[in-house]
């Protein structure tokens, strides 16, 4: 089983890592500001439209390219080395794609490809498929 798309938009630069804390009678409270929130709905809206009609089961591959809008000197398709890193980006998305059912638990998600481009379409591709 396969599938594959891109959602064109502005890729999110604001990260799971970026989850505040408060304390609440002496115990430490994780919570999300209203930017990350902002950025689980963007994902949401944009990956509700390809949720498969079956969740994938068993081990996945996750490929996904982060296509950030051209900016300075750089050109389409060059490598971007600055932040936000990989790792971090693809959390919130695996997470989205949970709730939406793409499978039952990202830790399915067996083998992760992420690449993050410089493009004059910006946008995420995003291909998962059975493995």
């Amino acid at each position: 089983m396969v599938t594959d798309f891109f959602m064109a938009m502005i890729p999110p630069t604001m990260t799971h890592q970026e989850k505040q804390v408060r304390v609440v009678n002496g115990k430490p409270v994780f919570y999300e500001p209203q930017e990350l929130k902002a950025v689980r709905e963007k994902l949401r809206a944009h990956l509700g439209r390809h949720v498969p009609e079956e969740k994938f089961t068993g081990p996945v591959r996750l490929t996904t390219w982060w296509c950030f809008p051209v900016t300075g000197n750089h050109c389409n398709g060059e490598y971007k080395i600055s932040r936000p890193d990989t790792d971090n980006m693809v959390k919130m998305l695996k997470d989205v794609m949970t709730e939406l059912h793409f499978w039952k638990d990202d830790a399915q998600v067996a083998s992760e490809v992420i690449e993050k481009y410089w493009a004059e379409l910006p946008g995420i591709y995003v291909r998962v498929e059975s493995l």
